[in-house]
């Protein structure tokens, strides 16, 4: 089953023995009292103490439940693949499954899903209303992908969508980013760092292995529904060029990861996002 609470399987990307471990649900400050037996000597207010000269003790509760932040990417970047889906398929299928999770543990769902000229803000709330809106905006962003669209002159850049769930993810978040990371830079480890020192950052980087088993003497024409150009890998050089840029880009995700204690979930367009997401987290997978 899967689960962004913080006990996790021993194998999970999430547990404490990898990189990162989850913070789970935080505490409200309830009140102050006097202290009694048996109240654990930590939680002595000693400021309090001392001014008052009786013993006081900060008494705190769980919170019931925390919110969790998906971003998900739906850019024209996303609308490829070469094995068997889109990676836009991919991502919203892993969103889509996220999202009812987080519902049914308990927590407050919100999401932030954006494309080159469009974004929907959804804040994080407990119900299924919320879900519903996280959905249709998914569908809704993906139903605009085709390969002739024409995108506007001033199209959304991801710095621009961490910015705004930095905005909307305060502290103590769990917030999700989903997307292939094209036009990442210096800036966006600077927002990956922001967004990971006061909440649960998880990466979900859906990548398309064309890179890994590039055929011989492939020809293909890519485009921006505007422009097109046609690669000819048959040449060397070019073949070595859409290569590195697709593998350095994942090992700056990766090192991201270790750099900043934020678990990767890498997802790939040639198989469905259920699968590899039960591996990562430490199960055997669905059964068949």
């Amino acid at each position: 089953m899967i689960s962004f609470l913080p006990r996790q399987p021993a194998r999970s990307v999430l547990n404490g023995r990898h990189a990162s471990r989850l913070r789970g649900r935080g505490l409200n400050f309830e009140e102050l009292r006097n202290y009694v037996d048996g109240d654990d000597i930590r939680t002595i207010d000693w400021k309090v103490t001392a001014r008052t000269g009786e013993p006081h003790v900060r008494v705190y509760t769980e919170e019931r439940d925390r919110p969790t932040l998906l971003v998900i990417d739906q850019r024209q970047s996303m609308f490829f693949g070469s094995k068997i889906y889109m990676k836009s398929v991919v991502a919203a299928e892993a969103t889509a499954l996220v999202a009812h999770r987080v519902l049914d543990q308990g927590d407050r769902i919100g999401a932030i899903v954006f494309g080159d000229d469009q974004i929907a803000e959804i804040q994080p709330q407990r119900s299924r209303t919320a879900l519903n809106r996280v959905l249709n905006s998914i569908a809704d962003a993906n139903g605009l992908l085709r390969a002739d669209r024409v995108t506007a002159n001033e199209m959304i850049a991801l710095n621009d969508v961490l910015r705004t769930a930095l905005r909307v993810a305060k502290s103590n978040t769990a917030v999700v980013v989903v997307s292939d990371f094209d036009g990442i830079d210096g800036t966006t480890e600077r927002l990956i760092s922001a967004l990971a020192r006061s909440n649960d950052l998880i990466l979900v980087n859906v990548a398309d292995p064309i890179a890994e088993d590039m055929p011989e003497g492939l020809r293909m024409t890519v485009s921006d529904g505007e422009l097109q150009a046609e690669l000819d890998m048959q040449q060397g050089s070019t073949r070595q060029r859409v290569s590195d840029m697709m593998t350095v880009r994942v090992a700056e995700i990766l090192a991201w990861g270790r750099k900043y204690g934020v678990p990767v979930l890498p997802l790939t367009t040639e198989k469905p996002a259920l699968e590899p997401i039960l591996m990562l987290l430490g199960h055997r997978g669905p059964s068949r």
